[in-house]
């Protein structure tokens, strides 16, 4: 039987590079601190345009899409860096330096911007997300940053340099020895990996008050993301046509 589920609205993909540096893994600290130091005073931005959607929400019951497409954009650099670091290792191509998304590099975000969302909800989505929060203690560390310590500038998400002391930390360990000495990132370390980062991505965005939809308690394996939504609204059914419903066949030809 296929499983039949509603999508969720945030979208993480990436590709693994097919040819990774033995070593590099062993200075990527280094090189990202840049990124630490840039990524520090966005999410000190990101908590402010976070209270700022709170009151928006609670008056409106919408999220302003400028305030939104720039906590995505947060949210998306910061991946690009956690890919390419401590989170998963998973290229060599180094980050770029924006916001917005970027077709060619291998690692993805995005969120689905909501037409509406809940006014009550914003007031115990934290406490709701605690279940999560503590799934991803295990996993990730510092992915409980969001939820938990988001108005703590002190402690910001890890910012890519450093996973923790986690179960993505140990195996992401595993799989860079195991590279240094084959050359190669084994896929099946490298699937589970990746289906914990696509958890704790997933509760970022509810807990930041990006959506209503409650993040799946569900490890979605790889590197494509299997309940994914375009950002963008789907376009409109056609009046008078049911939505799945099939073409209407073509007149025959005379």
């Amino acid at each position: 039987m296929t499983e039949n589920r509603s999508p969720y609205p945030v979208r993480v993909d990436a590709s693994l590079d097919p040819s990774l540096s033995r070593w590099l893994w062993l200075v990527k600290w280094l090189l990202l601190i840049p990124h630490v130091f840039v990524l520090f005073f966005l999410w000190v931005a990101f908590v402010v345009v976070t209270v700022i959607a709170f009151f928006a929400i609670l008056f409106t019951g919408r999220y302003p899409r400028s305030l939104f497409d720039f906590n995505v954009g947060v949210m998306r650099w910061s991946w690009r860096v956690h890919y390419y670091g401590y989170w998963a290792l998973g290229t060599d191509r180094y980050p770029p330096f924006t916001l917005a998304e970027v077709p060619d590099y291998p690692a993805h975000l995005d969120v689905a911007h909501p037409e509406r969302l809940s006014r009550g909800l914003i007031f115990v989505k934290w406490l709701l997300a605690i279940p999560h929060f503590l799934v991803l203690a295990v996993f990730v560390g510092g992915g409980l940053w969001l939820g938990t310590r988001a108005g703590d500038t002190d402690n910001s998400w890890d910012n890519g340099a450093n996973a923790g002391w986690s179960l993505v930390g140990l195996l992401v360990l595993i799989a860079a020895i195991v590279l240094l000495f084959t050359g190669r990132y084994p896929k099946p370390l490298y699937d589970f990996v990746m289906g914990m980062d696509r958890w704790a991505l997933r509760v970022g965005p509810y807990a930041a008050l990006m959506t209503d939809r409650y993040p799946p308690f569900r490890l979605d394996q790889g590197g494509t993301d299997p309940d994914s939504v375009p950002a963008d609204p789907l376009p409109p059914t056609p009046t008078g046509v049911p939505s799945g419903a099939p073409p209407a066949p073509a007149a025959p030809v005379r």
